[in-house]
């Protein structure tokens, strides 16, 4: 994919989107999940191409969106609108902003990817528009938003997120990531975990989102895969960050973030906070240390409605994903099997109210 640094913003991407079938089967990426299908079916008149995805033109998304009223997001590559197609299905639109962080290349890489992966921890991208300096992507409608509106800056009339809740969000992320690393060949390097790009469904199924900054891993005898450094300043591995250096272990580290801030409601980065507490992981590392001082990590909207022996084991798996040095962090899948066990093993208030044994006893040395 090299070839992506010489290619024009214009009608070369265009023509690299539309040849994206006959370059790489999508057997490479096998399809593992009922949610990663996109339909065929409906009467808008976009056509199909060989990936998998629609194109649409700039007059069927002004129609979608009603001339972009309805905005719900922005980020790096634009403003995101909510939109109805003509066969009736909701979605939400990305417009590209050319003067953003991200721009052409990031939309060939994004329209690339999902329209070659499957998988129900995936958003679904259901096609996308290139009329003349146009560049817009259309999605399934994620209705909860994203995980970031459900853990910072809970309000009065908004109930936190259960224990039971995160666990389940901390698993389907961990199965998403799972994929890309170990299924999908080659395996990608997602690059933009965080909590702003993980979307949620009603019952709270997560799935991963924005993929226009993901990298291709390294293959063969290469460990690692040299780029320029993108990302989110407090997800963003330490090797990473300082070298380029990017490898599956850089996920982990962004993983480990995450996973940190469903623990303790916090927000990676927070410049509100007092000085010593607006990095969230130099924060925390000193409370890895000392199990005595776990309580101090928990979240307050939890209330105590945690089973304790879970929370400890959640915390050292993140305490081991967020190892400053690459090669002593797990793979992701192993982080997968270990968060599938206590998700299994779910907080029950009223066995905790019977003072009946904590859950995760079994992990318990």
């Amino acid at each position: 994919m090299g070839c992506f640094s010489c290619l024009s913003p214009r009608r070369d991407d265009v023509s690299m989107i539309e040849g994206s079938g006959q370059r790489r089967h999508s057997a490479d990426f096998p399809d593992h999940g009922k949610g990663g299908s996109v339909s065929n079916k409906g009467k808008d008149k976009s056509s199909q191409n060989g990936t998998g995805a629609k194109s649409f033109t700039f007059q069927q998304l002004i129609n979608a969106t009603r001339s972009f009223k309805v905005m719900i997001g922005e980020g790096g590559f634009g403003k995101v609108y909510k939109g109805k197609l003509e066969n009736g299905q909701i979605v939400a639109i990305k417009w590209l902003n050319h003067e953003g962080i991200q721009g052409s290349q990031e939309f060939i890489m994004e329209v690339l990817l999902l329209s070659l992966l499957r998988h129900s921890n995936l958003v679904c991208l259901i096609g996308y528009c290139t009329d003349g300096d146009q560049r817009l992507l259309v999605y399934e409608y994620m209705p909860m938003g994203s995980l970031e509106d459900h853990l910072f800056d809970v309000g009065p009339n908004k109930a936190p997120l259960e224990w039971n809740t995160r666990m389940k969000i901390a698993v389907g992320t961990a199965r998403g990531l799972e994929y890309l690393h170990c299924k999908a060949n080659p395996p990608v390097i997602y690059r933009d975990l965080k909590s702003a790009n993980i979307l949620l469904d009603n019952d709270f199924h997560p799935k991963l989102s924005d993929f226009g900054l993901a990298k291709f891993g390294p293959v063969g005898d290469n460990t690692h895969v040299t780029t320029r450094v993108m990302g989110t300043h407090g997800y963003c591995a330490p090797e990473y960050a300082m070298s380029g250096k990017l490898t599956l272990k850089s996920d982990v580290y962004s993983f480990g973030v995450v996973l940190l801030e469903l623990i303790t409601g916090r927000m990676a980065i927070d410049s509100t906070r007092l000085q010593g507490e607006q990095n969230l992981v130099n924060w925390a590392r000193p409370l890895f240390k000392d199990r005595r001082r776990f309580s101090q990590l928990v979240d307050p909207l939890l209330r105590g409605r945690f089973p304790v022996r879970c929370l400890h084991h959640a915390i050292a798996i993140t305490a081991m994903c967020l190892q400053e040095q690459a090669t002593y962090r797990p793979l992701i899948s192993d982080v997968l099997v270990a968060l599938e066990y206590l998700a299994s093993q779910p907080y029950n208030p009223e066995a905790h109210s019977r003072g009946s044994p904590s859950p995760c006893s079994p992990l318990h040395a």
